[in-house]
């Protein structure tokens, strides 16, 4: 097994799911484990200046070893997993991928197909790993992780290649939207960076959705049924009631490419009190604004018919980096043209999603986002070939190399 390999493997057995609804930083403790973890492995491998905080956020070095002067970039990576699925006891399998389906779980017959997710099949003949069907995987990002700290050991390894002063930070919190909230971007000293934290195989990225959440709350009135009449409020149907009134059409599994959408992530709730969470997302700003304007106005209309029954808090989560890149456009041209002589074909295409790349971006911090190899992140179909991470791997080492070039 490579060092790339069991790295991710190790990683994954941490629990790191963060918590939106925690208000420390990190939202979960138990993030502070891997952090650990990683600190005293940055420390054996050879990395300098590392440092955790308590907050989570871990830094380190790999020294310039050219006399050459050259810009200090970053790699960054988040250590969390989406709260969405679950991430504890993970147990990720490994297989020999031969085509057809894949059961991940023939008790609860959980089979990843390419009937229904057809880039399954382009890594026939590869290894991949997958989970058990039960949990998420965790390449999102701990296989970014693992990709970066196998690129320091290598550049370590090797002092014949020369390179600039790299920095490394790993940040908790990020599939919350919180993974920069208190990030350090002068202790962090780089001039530009790179968030490891992309998908399919030569993804590279410098566009992302602009961001929101809605948080509504429903205070209903709860009557026995059979005095019901002009009395019950019944705050589950006004939740679906207001649901009902959002486009349809803009759900995430109706739209693609540069179009935004709502998203319902929870309803909970009974009678008395009833709870909606909804993620707001647009790449055009003008859209993103009138999208956040449209669900106000639902609630005013409901609150009109039904007495000012709904609280609606929206926070915006970050911005699109795409204003921000263009600034300094040689930072995503860089990885691009990386790939290029890498043998890797580029794609350029929008972040359906974000990364601590996108909030950096605005910190002053120029942060493009690169493929880690992963598919189907947040669920119980996420997998990763093996080829595609090794190919990360490569990728973060020729970046490093062609900073002393240019």
């Amino acid at each position: 097994m490579s060092k790339l390999v069991e790295r991710f493997l190790n990683y994954v057995n941490f629990d790191t799911e963060s918590n939106g609804e925690s208000e420390t930083c990190p939202s979960t403790a138990k993030q502070l484990k891997l952090a650990e973890f990683l600190k005293n492995e940055m420390i054996e491998i050879g990395l300098e200046e590392v440092t955790l905080d308590g907050n989570g956020y871990l830094m380190g070095t790999l020294p310039s070893n050219t006399e050459k002067v050259v810009p200090t970039i970053g790699f960054l990576a988040h250590m969390d997993t989406a709260p969405a699925f679950s991430g504890k006891d993970i147990k990720p399998n490994i297989v020999e991928y031969t085509g057809g389906d894949i059961v991940l779980n023939e008790e609860k017959n959980i089979i990843l197909s390419p009937t229904d997710f057809p880039e399954l099949e382009n890594y026939i003949g590869q290894t991949i790993i997958t989970t058990d069907g039960t949990t998420l995987l965790g390449a999102d990002d701990k296989a970014g992780i693992a990709e970066i700290l196998t690129a320091m050991e290598y550049l370590i390894g090797h002092p014949e290649i020369e390179h600039g002063k790299i920095r490394i930070g790993f940040t908790p919190d990020e599939e919350i939207g919180r993974g920069a909230n208190l990030f350090d971007v002068e202790k962090f000293g780089a001039e530009f960076a790179y968030t490891i934290d992309g998908g399919k195989l030569g993804e590279v990225e410098y566009e992302n959705f602009n961001a929101a959440s809605a948080k509504i709350e429903i205070i209903g009135r709860s009557v026995h049924p059979g005095t019901a009449k002009n009395q019950l409020v019944n705050a589950l149907q006004i939740g679906i009631e207001l649901h009902n009134l959002l486009p349809v059409n803009e759900r995430p599994e109706f739209t693609e490419g540069y179009e935004g959408f709502y998203m319902l992530n929870s309803m909970n709730g009974d009678i008395s009190n009833a709870k909606l969470d909804y993620i707001i997302r647009d790449h055009d700003m003008t859209k993103f604004i009138e999208k956040k304007e449209f669900i106000t106005s639902v609630v005013d209309l409901l609150n009109k018919k039904y007495n000012n029954v709904i609280e609606l808090k929206l926070t915006d989560s970050y911005f699109n980096m795409r204003e921000k890149i263009e600034e300094k456009i040689e930072v995503f041209e860089i990885a691009r043209d990386s790939m290029i002589e890498l043998g890797i074909n580029p794609i350029v295409e929008p972040v359906r999603g974000g990364t601590d790349g996108a909030r950096l971006s605005f910190m002053g911090l120029p942060t493009p986002n690169i493929f880690t190899g992963g598919h189907n992140f947040h669920g119980q179909y996420e997998y990763i070939p093996v080829l595609s991470m090794e190919k990360a791997v490569e990728v973060v080492i020729q970046i490093s190399k062609n900073i002393v070039k240019k």
